[in-house]
Order: C-alpha cells, then structure tokens, then sequence
C-alpha cells in the first residue's frame, strides 16, 4: 500500500495544538490596512482555531502530523 502524501500548502498554513485542533492565522492583514481601524488590524494579529466543519476535512490532507 503506497504511502499518503500530505498537502504541503495546508501543513505550511496550520499548526496542530495539543488537543487535535487545526490553529492558523487570519485573513485580509495582508493589504488595503489604511482603510482598515488599528482595533481590526490588532485582531487580525491573532491566530484562531478553525471550524469543526473545515477541520474534519482538512486533517486528512495531514496525515502524518503529531496529533
């Protein structure tokens, strides 16, 4: 039986944390900040856990990750 391959766009994106949980970081801090308040662009700092839904499916893109 061959070997899973894991996606290494998603492995490059997500952390696992020590419960099992998929943590990344936010979106739209990238550009255009000037439009945006320094309250929004301070949370946009922060990571976050995914939702269970897309977590369900993406865990399985990472086969070999510590979990």
């Amino acid at each position: 039986m061959p070997k899973k391959k894991t996606l290494k766009a998603l492995a490059k994106r997500v952390k696992i944390t020590a419960r099992g949980r998929l943590k990344r970081m936010k979106a739209f801090k990238s550009h255009i900040l000037t439009s945006k308040t320094r309250k929004r662009k301070r949370h946009l700092r922060r990571s976050t856990i995914m939702d269970k839904v897309d977590e369900k499916k993406l865990i399985k893109l990472l086969p070999y990750a510590k979990k």
